[in-house]
C-alpha cells in the first residue's frame, strides 16, 4: 500500500521539465534508506509577504510538506491529516509547526496560500518564493518534484513530487518521515513523545 502511495507521486517527467536534477528513485531511496543528510536551511515568505527562515522555527518541532495548492489529491489529503494531527495534540500541539512549503510558485503566490492553509490548520504556515528559493529547499529535504505540460496554455501544467512528512526537532535536526497517507492518529503516536521527551529534558 505505502510503496504504491510513493510510486502513484513519483511519475517520471520530461528531463526538462521544473524541477529536480535528480531521479524521483535516487531521491526516495536517500530518505527512505537515510542515505543522506535531510533538512537544513531555507528562506522564503509566508502566506502574510514575512521572510521565513528555518531558524525562526528553533525551540519548536517542524512538520515540512512540500507540495502545491492545484494538487487534485495526495496533498490536500496529507494536509487534511496534518491539521487532524495538530488538533489530536491538544496542548502538545503549541510545540509544533506545521509548514507546506510549495513546488508551484508561480500560481501559489502568497496570496493564494492565504487563501488556502486555513482550510486545514490555523497554524499551517504555507511558504513560497522565488524558482532557486524553493530549489534550495527541496534539495535539502531531497525532494522529487517535475514540473509537467498537460496542454498548450501556459497554465495547464501539474508538478508530479514526493511526498514525504519531514519530523524536525527544536534544534533544527532532522527525526523522520512519515510516508504519504499517513494518518493523524499515527501521526500524533509518533510525534507526541518527542515533543513530551524533548519537554523533560
Amino acid at each position: 500500500m505505502i510503496a504504491a502511495l510513493l510510486f502513484g507521486v513519483l511519475t517520471v517527467s520530461p528531463a526538462s521539465a521544473q524541477g529536480s536534477t535528480r531521479s524521483a528513485a535516487e531521491l526516495m531511496d536517500a530518505v527512505m534508506w537515510n542515505r543522506e543528510p535531510i533538512g537544513g536551511a531555507f528562506t522564503l515568505k509566508d502566506q502574510t509577504g514575512k521572510t521565513r527562515t528555518d531558524a525562526d522555527f528553533r525551540g519548536q518541532f517542524m512538520l515540512v510538506y512540500f507540495g502545491f495548492t492545484y494538487c487534485p489529491d495526495i496533498c490536500p489529503t496529507d494536509l487534511q491529516q496534518i491539521g487532524l494531527a495538530m488538533e489530536q495534540l491538544g496542548d502538545d500541539a503549541k510545540h509544533v509547526q506545521p509548514l507546506f512549503v510549495t513546488l508551484d510558485p508561480e500560481r501559489d503566490t502568497a496570496e493564494h496560500l492565504a487563501q488556502y492553509v486555513p482550510l486545514f490548520h490555523p497554524r499551517l504556515l504555507g511558504l513560497t518564493g522565488g524558482n532557486a528559493d524553493i530549489a534550495t529547499a527541496a534539495d535539502a529535504y531531497r525532494v522529487y518534484y517535475k514540473r509537467v505540460k498537460t496542454g498548450d496554455k501556459p497554465g495547464d501544467y501539474t508538478v508530479d513530487h514526493s511526498a514525504f512528512i519531514y519530523l524536525v526537532d527544536r534544534d533544527g535536526r532532522y527525526l523522520g518521515f512519515f510516508p504519504p497517507g499517513t494518518d493523524a492518529p499515527r501521526l500524533v503516536e509518533m510525534i507526541r513523545p518527542h515533543v513530551r521527551g524533548s519537554a523533560e529534558r
